[in-house]
């Protein structure tokens, strides 16, 4: 008799196990299932195998062959396209079942009797004969029903609380007359339990069920997959365990070298040319695979462990299950539940979580604690706050549950409130804001919740309510899949590297005791906060008296500038303005704002949707809005983004103005106005900057390239009036610590009414701007030795260490090597007054921190 084992399946619940892998190669006991399937009925004298196949068949096809090595003919058909299902894909091989032949399932856990199973079958001249187990909880099976006679009278698949009729359940092993696939259509996706079995008792063809008494376990969560490792172990199931006992329950494959001082718990598995260091502990129920290496005192309480992994000196793994070439490093911890996925680094003192799943090729940083899975990206990092807050995947890496335990932690970490929470107007920032408002109330904060807000009115209002701070969430510009958390102190500045510790030290330990029901905080949505924003921004916008009028103007000898005679405010000229809200919600003040102050608007992409544009669809919308400033002769046009901090300009000429380009005129805009003032700008912003100061007898103070350090250092400057960067934001002291772009709008057009000038006219007056980008890929462990290489290299040429490696390469030229925070680059920024200098000296630095990487 021919048997077919159904190997297509993609095995998702089990992931990360089946990330590269088809479900029916996942080792149980050091042998994938497929091979115990097979082992199986070769017992049963089963000489000749099809396997059907469709996720990853190579996999299966590589390691079993033509299936000589196992004693037994095997070939292979391979589903291509849309999957037909269990009698589907059998129809499609029916030409080479030309007599009675076993269907089994090859991720199912078995030792059932199939002789006695073929035997029944023959006896009762069945056309279908389902292999049946009775379990004690069928809710997860598919029901069958059967007679005195054992003849099925009836299916129930997965049925509910009321439809438990019997115990006895589909095991996913069918013996099969070849006539029964007449019922079945060729190409069309159809299943034997929901399809051809129905048939069948509808049309009163003889169909029976096979009670069996073995063992059967369907292989189908990461917990039952554990399970089944101890049942094989506890011998609840007949297998083939290759490998010699060296003592009772103790299993040992050949070539695996055990120091002496290493205790043992029987049961216990060891696969084929290991190692285990001294002083190591194996409890019960641990599996090891081949070629694994145990360093010294190991702690291994009941895990899984696959083939080819390292476990550092002093490692900890508590019933967990760790996949092909992992790396866990000393002292890790790899606790309950948790899985650690193929080719995964765990650093140095590192915990991951109970339950966290880390899905394949990540690394972990030392001293990381994982609480949440690692899907998506590289790493997980060994803090919470990135450069913009907590960062991360929206209901994947950041959930609701996550978002309730880190608002606890801050409440728990400023201890009074009130707390102001806000966010975009995005659906999964409503759902995570409410999360932590729960979050903060359970510790028992005041909240005030502020609802869908624009980031700069949010800033601004907290620092009219004497609150302990604001957290705003927000959906990502440039990755919309991502989600941040931002936090602020009372006055709206982003809180302290010093301050995010404390945050983080409290979230880690879980140490933020709940308050009891009578001391849960009290909710508040306060009313007039637009208001509050309103009444400042025009005072400073409108009728503003500006610098020019109270001190004596300075002209810097040697500057091109030249003096414009003073016109007149924005409401003697009501200038028009095109609006590309970009889909934001700061739509929903601007246009009154900018009324009141005389401005004629035109409004572009004001409408919400449920997600925001990609970057994509930004871009789109900016050539729009260029071509709109053009068609309308509008004296310039303004792009909204990040939730109201960014912006970028259109002149009259439909020039789209961003980046290094905009941070200068914008900086000569307002230095113009403000002579003798001081602008703050980040490490690898253009030396343009400087040129535009010198006119005007500015000085530049620069910070690190961060933009909470840009917000920090201009907070500590008294005679700060603008901070900013290439990035389109910008910070207005005189009006909030925080970046504005719609502050930056009014004051960009007020002082350009003032001035007499067009947002062109202020371009082409800039000095000369050379500057160019590039970034390297660098993988983090080599960024500290490229950074050490190039101090090293150019210690007898100028250089500035701020942030990052700045070296002067020749007169009023620089390169600045800047390891990025978050991924694994390094940017490279070159900056010059001459284009052909200034590539020359990017190509080359770019070529060497390539070099340095492999030196």
């Amino acid at each position: 008799m021919k048997a077919v084992i159904m190997a297509g399946g993609s095995g998702t619940r089990l992931r990360p196990l089946t990330n590269g892998l088809p479900k029916p190669m996942v080792p149980v006991a050091n042998r994938p299932i497929a091979e115990h399937i097979v082992k199986l009925l070769k017992r049963h004298d089963f000489k000749d195998v099809i396997f059907t196949l469709h996720y990853l068949p190579d996999a299966i096809r590589d390691y079993f062959g033509n299936g000589f090595d196992f004693g037994l003919k095997i070939s292979y058909a391979v589903e291509e396209g849309t999957p037909l299902g269990t009698a589907g894909c059998v129809k499609a091989i029916q030409d080479e079942l030309d007599s009675a032949f076993l269907v089994i399932s090859g991720d199912s856990l078995t030792d059932v009797d199939l002789s006695a199973a073929v035997k029944f079958h023959k006896e009762k001249k069945s056309k279908a004969t389902i292999v049946l187990k009775r379990v004690e909880n069928p809710l997860e099976y598919g029901v069958v029903i059967t007679d005195s006679q054992s003849r099925v009278q009836r299916f129930v698949e997965k049925p509910g609380a009321s439809e438990i009729f019997s115990d006895t359940v589909n095991t996913g092993m069918y013996i099969l007359e070849p006539e029964v696939l007449l019922y079945v259509v060729m190409g069309r996706e159809q299943d034997f339990s929901n399809d051809l079995f129905p048939l069948l008792l509808l049309r009163n063809e003889p169909i029976y069920g096979y009670v069996a008494d073995g063992y059967w376990c369907d292989v189908g969560s990461l917990q039952v997959y554990r399970q089944a490792n101890r049942d094989v172990l506890d011998g609840k199931v007949k297998l083939d365990i290759d490998a010699p006992q060296i003592q009772p329950g103790i299993w040992v494959g050949e070539g695996t070298q055990i120091d002496a001082s290493v205790k043992m718990k029987a049961p216990i598995l060891i696969g084929r040319n290991c190692r285990i260091g001294r002083d190591s502990e194996i409890d019960s129920h641990t599996i090891i695979g081949d070629n694994v290496l145990i360093q010294e005192k190991v702690s291994l309480k009941r895990p899984v462990i696959w083939s080819n992994v390292y476990v550092g000196n002093e490692a900890a793994l508590r019933a967990c299950i760790v996949c092909n070439s992992a790396t866990l490093h000393n002292s890790a911890e790899v606790l309950e539940g948790a899985v650690v996925g193929a080719n995964t680094s765990v650093g140095q003192e590192a915990v991951i979580n109970p339950d966290v799943r880390l899905w394949p090729d990540k690394i972990v940083e030392s001293g990381a604690r994982v609480i949440e899975s690692v899907i998506w990206g590289t790493r997980a990092p060994r803090t919470l706050f990135g450069a913009h807050g907590v960062n991360g995947l929206a209901n994947v890496e950041i959930t609701p549950e996550f978002a309730v335990n880190l608002a606890a932690a801050y409440g728990a970490t400023v201890k009074a409130g009130p707390v102001l929470v806000s966010r975009d107007y995005w659906r999964v920032s409503q759902m995570l804001s409410r999360a932590i408002v729960s979050g903060l109330t359970s510790v028992g904060i005041e909240v005030q919740n502020l609802e869908s807000m624009p980031l700069p009115i949010s800033r601004y209002y907290v620092k009219t309510q004497r609150a302990s701070g604001l957290i705003h969430v927000r959906v990502s510009q440039r990755e919309t899949d991502k989600v941040s958390i931002e936090f602020f102190d009372g006055q709206g500045i982003a809180i302290t590297r010093a301050m995010e510790r404390k945050v983080e030290t409290t979230f880690f330990k879980e140490d933020f005791p709940r308050c009891s029901p009578a001391d849960v905080g009290n909710l508040a949505y306060p009313s007039r906060v637009n208001e509050y924003y309103m009444d400042e921004f025009l005072k400073h916008v409108k009728g503003q008296v500006f610098e020019e009028d109270k001190v004596p103007f300075c002209i810097v000898p040697g500057s091109n500038y030249t003096r414009v005679t003073k016109t007149g405010s924005i409401s003697t000229h009501a200038p028009r303005v095109v609006i590309d809200y970009a889909m934001a919600e700061t739509g929903a003040i601007l246009p009154d704002l900018l009324g009141q102050v005389g401005i004629e608007t035109v409004v572009l992409n004001s409408s919400i949707r449920n997600m925001p544009p990609k970057q994509e669809e930004r871009t789109a919308m900016r050539k729009q809005l260029a071509d709109v400033v053009k068609a309308l002769n509008a004296e310039l046009g303004i792009q909204m983004g990040r939730n109201g901090e960014q912006m970028t300009l259109v002149d009259e000429t439909g020039q789209i103005i961003r980046g290094e380009l905009l941070l200068a005129v914008v900086a000569d805009i307002i230095l113009r106005d403000k002579p003798r003032r001081t602008i703050v700008v980040p490490v690898n912003a253009s030396s343009s900057i400087e040129r535009i100061a010198a006119r005007y007898g500015c000085k530049v103070v620069r910070c690190k390239a961060s933009e909470t350090e840009i917000g920090t250092t201009t907070a500590k400057l008294d005679d700060a009036v603008l901070g900013g960067s290439a990035n389109g934001c910008f910070i207005f002291p005189e009006f909030q610590n925080g970046y504005d772009a719609m502050f930056a709008l009014g004051q960009v057009l007020e002082h350009l009414t003032f001035q007499g000038r067009t947002l062109h006219e202020a371009v082409i007056e800039l000095p000369p701007l050379v500057y160019q980008v590039d970034s390297v890929h660098c993988p983090w462990e080599r960024k500290g030795r490229v950074m050490r290489l190039l101090v090293e290299k150019h210690h007898d040429r100028p250089m500035e260490l701020l942030d990052g490696v700045k070296i002067q390469t020749r007169p009023e030229h620089w390169i600045l090597v800047l390891p990025d925070a978050v991924e694994p680059l390094v940017h490279i920024y070159a900056d010059g007054l001459d284009l052909q200098h200034t590539s020359s000296d990017l190509n080359e630095y770019s070529q060497l921190v390539r070099y340095l990487q492999n030196v």
